[in-house]
Parts: structure tokens; C-alpha cells; sequence
């Protein structure tokens, strides 16, 4: 059985140290391993990848429980098997509704076999979307439109999230919530495509280049900023000269975009990617 194993805490000496004792006591095969200490912010972060027999995730559940309570660290165990055949999505909205409303009726028409736990929205526009769906809407913003991210990471573990999608979500999450939800579990739409068209305004970026042809980019999100190749899917579309930048965008955000996060969603929650050292590896599907 794979188990992911997340903590983050204030950097110490020996944070990783009972983790690995306890893992490695029960024959654990570590297939991943990644750790990180900021001296400046003093943050320990660690993500540790293992295959157990499945009689083992409830006794490791508990014991990371004693170790992040004698440690200080905020320590998550977590198993894409667990809930293999209908994992919990939170989908993550802002303003834009055509995303998250793709990825509701791709669960409702079973494209995508998951449930849709709950809805977050660092704005209130899609709470109507979310009663559309009978799905539960949770506000997590602020007055002047930014998000609380502690708040986030209640809703998530509240709701027993295994996989948290940013359907145009337009808020850049810390580093510490990346490192709780790390081993592939947060999905991200970027609504151009990467890695040519970064940043927060790729159509225009695309547009002033003279492109005809744009595009969409799925891809997973990880805690460091430019550290692989992490895409799911891309899709792309092409417009004739002198089609109008307004035009273009929203062609994009009416069907271009929807059909790349709603495809990337699927290939994950189907398990016919993950991600392993921060690259997209092929698997095999359960049976």
C-alpha cells in the first residue's frame, strides 16, 4: 500500500529522525524521500513516499500522531489507495466559474469518478455554483479578496480532502501549505501554456507575441517555484489573424480551459499519472 507522509514544523535538530525509526521499524519500503530546512524562517518540511502492507496504515496514523504531538510538527498520512475508487476533490474558485463548473459536471456525468467534497472560494461568486451542485461552499477570504490559508488547511483536513483542485483559483499558496499537501495531491489550471507563457497574464503575453495558436497547462503544484517538468495535460486552440485579444480569452475560459483541467483531474484521480521527484511518471491503473 502507498502512503504518503507529510510534516511541517518549527525547525529543530532530529525532526526526521522518529519518523524514519518508526517507518523503517514496521519494513516499510521508502520510495521517496524529500526534505527541507529554512534558516531564516526556521520551518522544517519533510515529504517521505513508502509501501507498507495495508494492515500497516492504521497503526502509522497513530503513531505519527504521538511523534507530531512530542515534536511539534504538523504531520499528515495519507493514501491515494485508501479512497482509491472515489477520492474527496476540494475544488478551489475564485471569480472564474466555467472551471469548476467543468470539473462539477465531469463527477456528475462520470468522467471523473470522485466526489465533490466541497467547494472553497477565496470570493463568494461560486457559493450559487455549489448549491447548483448540492455541494457544500466554504469562504475563506478576506476583505480586501485574499485568502486565509490557515483557514484553508482546516477546510481540507476537515473535509478528509485527498485531492485539492485550483480551478482558476488565483491566489499563489505558501510554501507551507505545498509542503501539507505534497506527494501530488494539489492540481493547478494555468491558463496559458508552460513553459513558455508563465505569470499571471499568458493570453496577453501570447497575443503581443503574435500567436495564433494558445493553450491551457494542468499540472501539479509543488512547494519550490521552477522545479521540473510537473505538467498533467495541455490543449490548446487556434485563432485566425486578427482575432481580438478579448475574443480570444474568452473562447479560452469558455472551453479550452474547462476541457484541460477536466482532463488533468481525471488522469489523476484515475491514477494514470502521479507525481514522483517532482516529474509526472506513468502508472498503472488499480484493478
Amino acid at each position: 500500500m502507498e502512503i504518503v507522509i507529510t510534516a511541517v514544523g518549527p525547525d529543530n535538530v532530529g525532526l526526521a529522525d522518529p519518523i524514519i525509526h518508526d517507518i523503517t521499524g514496521r519494513g516499510a519500503n521508502i520510495t521517496e524521500i524529500q526534505m527541507y530546512n529554512h534558516d531564516e524562517a526556521a520551518v522544517f518540511a519533510m515529504m517521505c513516499r513508502i509501501d507498507v502492507p495495508p494492515s500497516q496504515l492504521g497503526p502509522i496514523e497513530d503513531s505519527m500522531v504521538d511523534i507530531g504531538t512530542s515534536k511539534g510538527l504538523e504531520i499528515r498520512v495519507w493514501s491515494p489507495e485508501k479512497r482509491a475508487i472515489k477520492p474527496r476533490l476540494a475544488i478551489c474558485t475564485t471569480l472564474i466559474e466555467s472551471t469548476p463548473r467543468a470539473v462539477l459536471e465531469a463527477i456528475r456525468d462520470g468522467i471523473i469518478q470522485a466526489e465533490a467534497t466541497v467547494l472553497i472560494g477565496n470570493r463568494q461568486r461560486c457559493a450559487e455554483l455549489a448549491q447548483e451542485f448540492n455541494v457544500p461552499f466554504e469562504f475563506m477570504g478576506r476583505e480586501d479578496g485574499s485568502a486565509d490559508d490557515a483557514l484553508m488547511v482546516k477546510i481540507l483536513d476537515r473535509y478528509e480532502i485527498d485531492y485539492v483542485i485550483l480551478a482558476r483559483y488565483m491566489r499563489v499558496l505558501p510554501p507551507d501549505t505545498c509542503w501539507k499537501f505534497a506527494g501530488g495531491r494539489i492540481i493547478n489550471l494555468h491558463h496559458g501554456l508552460l513553459p513558455s507563457f508563465p505569470g499571471l497574464r499568458p493570453y496577453h503575453d501570447a497575443f503581443n507575441a503574435r500567436m495564433l495558436t494558445f493553450g491551457a497547462t494542468c499540472h501539479f503544484i509543488v512547494p519550490e517555484l521552477d522545479a521540473g517538468n510537473q505538467t498533467i495535460n495541455q490543449s490548446t486552440f487556434s485563432v485566425s489573424p486578427g482575432t481580438k485579444l478579448d475574443d480570444i480569452i474568452a473562447l479560452g475560459q469558455r472551453d479550452n480551459e474547462p476541457r484541460c483541467l477536466v482532463e488533468g483531474v481525471r488522469r489523476v484521480v484515475a491514477r494514470e499519472v502521479q507525481l514522483h521527484f517532482h516529474r509526472v511518471i506513468a502508472t498503472s491503473r488499480l484493478g
